[in-house]
C-alpha cells in the first residue's frame, strides 16, 4: 500500500480442504473484503488530512500531510484472487501461468518493454554464479566493494564501475533476484545473493503471537 503502482495477485490456498461450491463462495468473500479494506484506507487517509487541514496550525503539520498525500496517491491495482491445491503441481504450474500472464501485460507493468544493454544480463548471470558457488556462505551476504571486485575479476566486467552496478543492484532488487537496502544507512553496503535466507531468519523472528509468548516465559 506504500509502494506507487502497486499490482497484487491475491492467491487463496488449501482448495483441497474445501468443497467445489465453497471455492467460488470463498473467493468472492475474500475479494468483497480486499475491496471494502481499500475503500475504508480510503476514508481515514481522507480523514486524516481533512484533520491536519483544518488544525488551528496547519504549517506544524507539513511533514505528516506530505507523508499522507503521497500515500494516498499510491494506486493499487488488486488482480482476481487465483484459488490453487498446494499438493497439485499442474495447480503451481497453473499459477506460474497466471503470474507470468499479468507479468507480460504492459498496461500493468510498462516498464516490461524496456531493453536492457547487456551488461545488466552479464551482471545478473555472474551474480548467480558466485551465488551458487561452493565459496559462497549460506547466509548470501556480501559487502558491495568487494562484490564489485569479483565481478571485476571477469574478463568481460573488468570496466564495471560501483556507479553502473548501483544502478544495476536497483534493477535485481526490484525483480527480486538480490536484496539491497541501499536506503539503510548500516546496511547500505551490504548485499544479499540469497533473499530466501532473510525469509527463512524473519520467519524465525516475526512469528504469530510473538509478544504473548516471550511474555509466558518466566
Amino acid at each position: 500500500m506504500r509502494v506507487p503502482n502497486s499490482v497484487v495477485l491475491p492467491v487463496g490456498t488449501h482448495v483441497d480442504c474445501c468443497q467445489e461450491e465453497e471455492v467460488e463462495e470463498k473467493r468472492q468473500d475474500i475479494m468483497a473484503k480486499i475491496t471494502a479494506m481499500l475503500a475504508e484506507r480510503k476514508r481515514n487517509l481522507a480523514h486524516c488530512i481533512n484533520n491536519l487541514e483544518g488544525s488551528e496550525e496547519p504549517k506544524f503539520y507539513v511533514d505528516q500531510w506530505e507523508r499522507l498525500k503521497e500515500m494516498e496517491s499510491c494506486m493499487l491495482t488488486i488482480l482476481n484472487l487465483v484459488a490453487v491445491n498446494c499438493t497439485d503441481h499442474r495447480d503451481i504450474k497453473k499459477l506460474e501461468a497466471t503470474i507470468l500472464e499479468h507479468v507480460k501485460n504492459e498496461e500493468l507493468f510498462p516498464e516490461v518493454v524496456r531493453v536492457l544493454p547487456p551488461v545488466y544480463r552479464q551482471v545478473e548471470a555472474a551474480i548467480v554464479d558466485i551465488a551458487q558457488s561452493e565459496e559462497m556462505a549460506d547466509h548470501g551476504m556480501m559487502d558491495l566493494q568487494y562484490l564489485l571486485g569479483k565481478l571485476s575479476q571477469r574478463k568481460h566486467l573488468a570496466s564495471l564501475g560501483r556507479e553502473l552496478l548501483q544502478d544495476i543492484l536497483r534493477y535485481l532488487h526490484r525483480i527480486g533476484l538480490v536484496v539491497w537496502y541501499e536506503e539503510i544507512k548500516q546496511l547500505e553496503s551490504t548485499v544479499f545473493l540469497q533473499p530466501t535466507f532473510l525469509i527463512t531468519m524473519f520467519k524465525l523472528l516475526v512469528r504469530y503471537r510473538l509478544v504473548q509468548q516471550l511474555e509466558s516465559i518466566s
